[in-house]
């Protein structure tokens, strides 16, 4: 079987895109180096996280002492190990933005209909903010409409706002896209770009719109309303926009499903609204409701940065490979049972630790790189992936050569798999090179989780993506290896709910088995490329194919 996969993969990445073709004669790709990966280690791992997700890190929330600690420790990290500065001589890139706090001056929201009168509360049934860096902001007759998706997808044939001026409205939009729902709509049940709550606020501010707010859901959404009210019950960090944000909606948040239900009872509209905007050739709905806004706000304009060093290659040192791993989490926020720090142990302490690994496993190899290995740490990924856009925005090494991004997020500490999974499968070559290296460790790719959440596009390689560059973002897949099923459902069972939450710390339930050899796995992709001439592309059916196709061409 093991036989027959390397076979499998290396006909695969025949296949891929390249600009000059071949590989180094010095290296054979189905071989692993020992030497390099025993240089990975669990107890200097253990000891990264541990630190990275003390108490001591405040939750390493961007523009707070936390920020501070982490970035130096991390550049710490890379002068011991021995990396180069990524940026010129310093191991810094300043990624300036703006945090903004903004709460409703009073709480309590109240929405007039054709039913009655409905009052909210902030945080428990909503949560709120403005884009815009304003003082105040002060909507005294705003009125809903219900638009759908809030999607404008030529492609797909769907305009959520066709024949809508949302001048001076709010517009109400269900999160997720179309084909989480009928599988002959979009890409069927893979969530695209279109779904997520970044491009909801986007649309609705290029729409001209007043204020956006999104249906939460938990399927939809992947994750509960808990998660929503952390994120949005402190400030809120933007890259600084142009003229202010000026031309950004004045407001945009989340409402409850029970909120919206309420709403639409309120409006007089069916109780199946929602349904009906599933399906093909849905029209926006006004909603007969309006209400009222006013926020206050304080802002302030600041630098976090992004933390780069670099191997360099010794035969093509202008090409480079780039591993992220975000270096922020949520800070401190509201205590639960007495603790109010947001450690973020597994996301994403054990990523940032992964890179220290892999810089020590590319240091200690046999043979060094022939391209450039860069590792970075970005910030204010929390805030919407902020930090590896300001990079992708103002690259250090020139996209046309940069080879390709592996991302790491959220290592799974419950223990070893035997396969992986690739976040949106079928979008990269990579994951054919992810094939290859699997199946040298005797781990097959396994058929995505979760493909509904659409996290290919939830994470810093896609920011990578945007410019044409592919990106990898997997984990473990398949079957748990542990032989002692009473011990790994008690591991499980501890280590559940703990995605932006007070308890992502690291403690005696985690198993760092599958960390290490996810790690392992993340090394050899990259060094197999780092040995290559060969330029991975954009898969065929990727709506990412013709940017990459162009990226290659310049």
């Amino acid at each position: 079987m093991k036989q027959n996969l390397l076979f499998a993969a290396a006909a695969l990445l025949g296949l891929a895109s390249c600009q000059d073709g071949g590989s180094s004669s010095s290296y054979d790709k189905n071989s692993l180096d020992s030497t390099a990966l025993a240089a990975i280690d669990e107890t200097s791992y253990k000891a990264y996280v541990t630190q990275l997700a003390s108490d001591e890190f405040q939750g390493r929330k961007p523009f707070s002492k936390g920020d501070t600690l982490t970035v130096n420790y991390i550049q710490d990290q890379f002068k011991t190990i021995g990396l180069a500065p990524g940026n010129g001589d310093s191991y810094f890139q300043e990624v300036p933005m703006v945090e903004i706090s903004s709460k409703p001056v009073d709480p309590k929201m109240t929405f007039k209909g054709k039913n009655g009168d409905l009052t909210v509360t902030n945080l428990d049934d909503y949560v709120i903010g403005t884009p815009q860096m304003a003082d105040q902001i002060d909507v005294a007759n705003t009125e809903l409409v219900f638009a759908g998706f809030g999607i404008v997808a030529p492609e797909f044939n769907w305009n959520d706002y066709e024949g809508l001026d949302v001048k001076g409205k709010t517009v109400v939009v269900m999160v997720s896209d179309p084909g989480r729902y009928d599988k002959n709509l979009f890409k069927a049940d893979t969530m695209t770009y279109y779904g997520r709550w970044t491009y909801k606020f986007e649309e609705a501010s290029r729409q001209g719109a007043a204020g956006v707010m999104i249906i939460h859901e938990t399927e939809a959404a992947s994750y509960g309303w808990n998660v929503v009210r952390n994120s949005w019950s402190g400030p809120r960090l933007s890259l600084i926009p142009e003229n202010k944000g000026s031309n950004l909606v004045k407001y945009q948040g989340w409402i409850t499903s029970e909120t919206a239900k309420k709403l639409f009872a309120l409006g007089g509209l069916k109780a199946d609204i929602m349904e009906d905007a599933k399906k093909q050739g849905f029209k926006p709905v006004p909603m007969n409701i309006s209400t009222g806004v006013k926020l206050a706000s304080t802002f302030r304009e600041s630098k976090s940065n992004n933390v780069l060093g670099m191997i360099k290659g010794s035969k093509r040192p202008d090409e480079t490979i780039i591993y992220t791993a975000h270096w922020d989490h949520l800070g401190i926020g509201e205590a639960v049972e007495g603790d109010s720090i947001f450690n973020g142990a597994i996301d994403n302490a054990t990523g940032v630790a992964a890179l220290f690994e892999i810089a020590k496993a590319f240091k200690a190899a046999k043979v060094q790189p022939e391209r450039s290995i860069v590792f970075l740490a970005v910030t204010a990924e929390e805030q919407g992936l902020l930090g590896s856009q300001y990079y992708a925005e103002h690259p250090i090494f020139p996209i046309k050569t940069t080879v390709a991004n592996l991302n790491m997020d959220s290592f799974n500490p419950a223990g070893a798999m035997n396969g992986f999974r690739v976040v949106g499968t079928g979008q990269t070559e990579l994951e054919d090179y992810a094939v290859l290296s699997g199946a040298k460790f005797n781990r097959k790719l396994m058929p995505e989780g979760s493909p509904t959440s659409g996290g290919f596009y939830r994470s810093d390689h896609f920011n990578f993506v945007k410019v044409g560059v592919p990106g990898l973002y997997m984990g473990s897949g398949g079957q748990y290896l542990e032989k002692d099923t009473t011990l790994l459902n008690q591991r499980q069972q501890a280590l559940a709910g703990r995605y932006h939450a007070v308890t992502d710390e690291i403690d005696d339930h985690w198993n760092f088995d599958g960390i290490m050899a996810d790690i392992r796995l993340f090394f050899d992709i990259g060094y197999t490329l780092s040995m290559e001439t060969t330029f991975p592309n954009f898969k065929a059916k990727s709506e990412f194919k013709e940017l990459g196709d162009k990226r290659l061409s310049k």
